[in-house]
């Protein structure tokens, strides 16, 4: 099959890539595109994980020692956003346009100039919401949330520079994400149908139509925020006839879609990698599929079990507790599946394969203590404490950023041709993985004896754990600057890699040569033998 494919590369040094910067600003080529949003993911990962340990040092003992309670205000709101908004979605899009066209034998992305724009929508934005900080009166101050009325009345007058970021930040989501459903329904290789994709391409799939479905309800938040502010009317202010319960139910219903945007993607990586290490065939891929639809669908239905604590309607707590606790049956699973695709496999324990367990067993953990989160009672106890904090760390840090990194490390020597360093790679993992259990592990504790978000002191009893927490944060921070030296060894240099890469890999992308060529599939793959695509 690769001898096939080969012949359609022969001519790529006829039209490769322009030289210089103007390369990266005008490209419609979707490796580059996927590099500038991975780039740009890692460059907001650094900011945000600066602005966290801003934060964990202040909380490193009681008593405020190095900045004031407004700014610490701050620093949490804007850690908040740029990890959700620039460190995790533009990677999980980056890995799409990298490797969905590849997957499905696709020659670009459907739409490659709308691409581009979508990817320069977001430095402008980005650098607009962290120019709040140096404004007068300071940046957000309110938390990741924006609860009203205290964003639109007690908010400070950046507050409207951080409303226009979020609708650049909703364009940008919302061009990608037509991207993605016109690649995959109108580009894939003839024969490779919808049940034949690899599963990444599945997850993307859904999670564009997810995308698409709420970034409209977050404009529609933030601008009648926006009108609160500046136009006198009273959406959200009780005194004016509004209502600020009404903020939290239209955040919530982009907002609990929005985790599961940030994690299906996750799903898919997982389920590619698993399998190749396990050297078996992924269990149960139908099931997966729809296990990744239900989800979805779940996620629209459930918005309100973050408001067990406003004083909604017996009936409509009982609904919301009920409904959470579904979203577990789907997500079951697929922990079940990729626990019986590494049954009797042939494991080996390369780092993509290390990161990818620690996803299933630290995201199954952050998965159980929503559980107990989804229980209305219960979370009129745990809410807006710690263990809050602890529950959707666990699920986002092992889970949607462990991912991102098990797809670098998966994919990397495909997209440079070089391996990484893998004792180096391996080095990272464990940093990383103790780090990070060091860091969330003991804010459950703190929560569930009563210690509060975002407060930036707290009485003596919780010193301890505090501490610990510091620590963990600041080892898991400055090791991912060793991931940031592997993989710039990884593109400088290093041991060639075959085209396979991995011996248990299967799909399209592993038929083509490594490094990938600048323009793959110029005709689209012969698929006689399409089951090799099941990734």
């Amino acid at each position: 099959m690769s001898a096939v494919i080969e012949e359609h590369h022969h001519d790529d040094h006829h039209h490769g890539p322009a030289k210089g910067i103007m390369r990266w600003v005008f490209t419609t080529n979707h490796k580059d595109i996927g590099t500038l949003y991975l780039w740009f993911s890692f460059a907001m990962f650094l900011l945000g994980g600066s602005f966290a340990l801003v934060i964990r040092a202040e909380l490193f003992q009681p008593g405020l020692q190095i900045v004031e309670p407004e700014f610490f205000n701050q620093m949490t709101t804007m850690h908040g956003l740029i990890m959700v908004f620039g460190a995790v979605m533009p990677a999980f899009v980056g890995l799409a346009n990298w490797l969905v066209p590849m997957m499905i034998g696709a020659p670009d992305m459907a739409l490659p100039r709308m691409n581009n724009y979508s990817f320069w929508i977001l430095p402008f934005a980005f650098t607009m919401l962290a120019s709040t900080l140096l404004m007068e009166g300071g940046g957000p101050n309110f938390g990741w949330t924006f609860y009203a009325p205290l964003s639109t009345e007690q908010g400070p007058p950046s507050t409207t520079f951080f409303i226009f970021a979020v609708h650049l930040m909703g364009i940008s989501s919302i061009m990608g994400s037509i991207n993605v459903i016109v690649t995959i329904l109108n580009l894939r290789a003839p024969g490779l149908t919808l049940m034949q994709m690899p599963l990444f391409v599945w997850t993307w799939l859904i999670t564009a139509f997810l995308l698409i479905a709420v970034m409209p309800v977050l404009a529609g938040v933030v601008t009648m925020m926006l009108m609160d502010i500046h136009f006198g009317t009273a959406f959200f202010n009780a005194g004016g006839g509004g209502d600020p319960v009404l903020f939290q139910h239209v955040f919530w219903f982009f907002g609990h879609p929005e985790v599961y945007i940030m994690i299906l993607p996750a799903f898919g990586v997982v389920s590619a990698i698993i399998p190749t290490f396990a050297r078996k065939r992924l269990f149960g891929y139908a099931s997966m599929v729809y296990a990744t639809s239900s989800i979805a669908f779940l996620s629209f239905i459930v918005w309100a079990h973050h408001m067990f604590t406003v004083g909604m309607p017996l009936a409509g707590e009982l609904y919301f507790m009920y409904a959470t606790m579904l979203i577990a049956i789907p997500t079951g699973v697929k922990v079940f599946n990729w626990v019986a695709t590494m049954w009797q496999g042939a494991m080996t324990f390369e780092t993509p394969m290390l990161f990818a367990i620690a996803f299933v067993i630290l995201f199954t953990i952050g998965g159980l203590s929503g559980l107990m989160l989804a229980i209305g009672p219960a979370d009129f106890q745990y809410h807006d404490t710690y263990f809050v904090v602890a529950h959707f760390h666990y699920v986002l840090v092992p889970g949607s950023v462990f991912s991102i990194m098990a797809a670098v490390y998966y994919w990397l020597p495909k997209w440079t041709g070089n391996m990484y360093d893998e004792a180096l790679g391996k080095l990272h993992f464990w940093l990383s993985f103790v780090g990070i259990n060091v860091l969330f592990f003991p804010q459950h504790f703190v929560g569930l004896a009563g210690m509060p978000r975002r407060v930036p002191d707290y009485n003596l009893q919780f010193a301890d754990y505090n501490m610990v927490s510091s620590v963990g944060a600041f080892l898991f921070g400055f090791s991912q600057l060793l991931f940031l030296f592997i993989v710039i060894k990884c593109v400088r240099g290093g041991v060639k890699a075959t085209d396979q890469v991995w011996e248990g890999a299967h799909g399209l992308e592993w038929t083509i040569p490594s490094p990938a060529p600048y323009h793959t599939f110029t005709t689209p793959p012969d698929l006689k033998d399409i089951s090799e695509a099941h990734g």
